[in-house]
């Protein structure tokens, strides 16, 4: 969740929109990219008074509750008995160690903080490890820390399956490494499930290795940078040594905070996305691609603390019209090197007879080649459902989106409860059938239930960021914040050029 550390120094807005400058920024969308598209404002799109605005505002508080309850748990660690002998040692904990080392008052983008809840026996709060990004010195960096008030820091495949996206997430973004190590290892008990395989406890070093520079010359560039920023770290420390650069960039026009009464609980219940991409974007203004054409997809321009970005959000379900608008968008945005934002709220694709004479197949197959492709920095933030094929469209966790976060009223399966229950029942009612077994309205009743409950369970935002499905639950009201901080952490990397296979628009 995000976090403001520290008790002086910058606002999140102009930590976002220094990094944003210091980084390469120029060269993802242009030095001058506004020159791509011209803008209007989005109107507010919301009636306060409306009983769906109430109640959603409602129920989000609620969710919101829950989601603090959890938080405040796992920011307790280990236990106060744990706490304590740590502090007997004279040693600080892991988020103390981390807010020394941050410039004072900057935010720090905490990752996964709810990974492994629930999902073993014993409690392992935030999965035994803290990650996260946030500056030293004005430099985004990766925090890893252990934390030894949980199982005295050893490493559950959880644990391992976290420290490893933290490794991927600085690789990808260029980001420096801060490894703050108290660790007893590999938690003994679940060896097999730690230790042997590619992708485990031996990985994290194999990373190290190879992160820590590409050839020779690399690494003597990396000790040149070193040496120089240890020169200027002097009296009034380097901060004041970095160039005074600021993207210019307006506040949206509407409170962050009715982001919570936009999106329902009840993933039945329609919404314009665009009212949330109002919340979010420099100046409430976008300029839409293709406005009256796949009008369930909304496609455009805007700007997130003076950076530009391309825009898709759900406005309903994926027709062959939308897909090929989503698609051709995607193209434009990586001919120009403009960052990616998915605002996923998706059921699926459209499905029947008169779809697939359209093409939906074939232009459902052009979206997802061109998200899989897309070399530019992609951002998904799951605000409602996110079903079947849908998800893969919209770039989820298999597409590699660079940072993906969750609202708290979000729901991610291969299909709604309802739905498998019925295909399922539909299934055990004909193999009963084939066996001579009567089945009774009862008993199919009861069949359903379960599936609906399973499908509950499992398409819980919490079952899928114990996971680590995903990159964390937010607080819409921090949206703007995550997209601006995880944009200007990935802009870091060199832009790469975009290549598709065959691709006929």
């Amino acid at each position: 969740m995000f976090r403001v550390l520290g008790k002086r120094g910058a606002s999140v807005s102009a930590l976002v929109s220094s990094s944003l400058s210091l980084n390469s920024a120029a060269s993802y969308g242009g030095a001058n990219p506004i020159r791509y598209f011209s803008v209007g404002v989005l109107p507010d799109g919301i009636d306060r008074n409306s009983d769906a605005v109430v109640t959603n505002s409602t129920l989000m508080e609620g969710l919101l509750s829950q989601l603090q309850s959890h938080i405040s748990k796992v920011l307790a660690g280990g236990g106060a008995e744990a706490v304590k002998r740590n502090r007997s040692r004279n040693k600080l904990l892991p988020r103390e160690r981390i807010d020394r080392l941050l410039d004072p008052g900057s935010s720090f983008l905490e990752l996964s903080q709810l990974a492994g809840h629930e999902l073993y026996g014993d409690s392992l709060p935030s999965g035994g490890i803290i990650t996260g990004i946030g500056p030293i010195h004005g430099r985004l960096c990766m925090f890893v820390a252990n934390d030894p008030t949980v199982k005295g820091g050893t490493y559950y495949p959880i644990t391992v399956k976290k420290h490893l996206r933290a490794q991927e997430i600085a690789a990808q973004c260029r980001l420096p490494c801060v490894y703050l190590v108290d660790s007893g290892g590999a938690f003994l008990p679940k060896q097999a499930e730690v230790f042997p395989d590619r992708d485990n406890f031996g990985r994290i070093f194999y990373n190290q290795a190879t992160m820590s520079a590409e050839d020779e010359l690399h690494a003597l560039a990396l000790g040149r940078n070193i040496i120089k920023n240890l020169h200027l770290a002097g009296k009034q420390g380097m901060l004041n040594a970095l160039p005074s650069i600021n993207l210019e960039y307006k506040e949206p026009l509407y409170d962050a905070k009715e982001l919570r009464s936009i999106a329902p609980v009840d993933h039945k219940q329609q919404f314009d996305i665009r009212s949330v991409i109002a919340r979010i974007v420099d100046g409430s203004e976008f300029d839409e691609f293709k406005k009256l054409y796949g009008t369930t997809l909304v496609t455009g321009f805007a700007r997130i603390f003076g950076q530009p970005v391309g825009i898709l959000g759900n406005n309903g379900i994926l027709f062959n019209e939308s897909a090929l608008k989503g698609a051709h968008f995607i193209e434009l945005c990586t001919q120009r090197n403009i960052p990616l934002v998915f605002l996923q709220n998706i059921t699926g694709f459209m499905v029947g007879s008169r779809s697939e004479a359209n093409g939906i197949a074939k232009s459902g197959a052009k979206m997802v080649m061109a998200v899989s492709c897309a070399k530019v920095p992609k951002v998904t933030i799951l605000v409602g459902g996110s079903f079947g094929a849908g998800n893969y469209a919209m770039c989820g966790r298999a597409y590699s989106p660079n940072f993906m976060f969750l609202w708290p009223n979000a729901r991610i399966s291969v299909m709604g409860g309802a739905q498998a229950a019925g295909v399922l029942s539909q299934i055990e009612g004909a193999n009963k059938k084939k066996q001579g077994i009567k089945w009774t309205k009862e008993e199919e009743n009861n069949f359903k239930s379960k599936v609906v409950e399973a499908y509950e369970r499992e398409g819980n935002p919490y079952y899928s960021t114990a996971r680590l499905w995903d990159d964390g639950i937010i607080d819409p009201a921090d949206t703007r914040k995550v997209i601006g901080l995880c944009i200007s952490a990935s802009i870091n990397r060199p832009v790469e050029d975009t290549k598709y296979g065959v691709f006929r628009m």
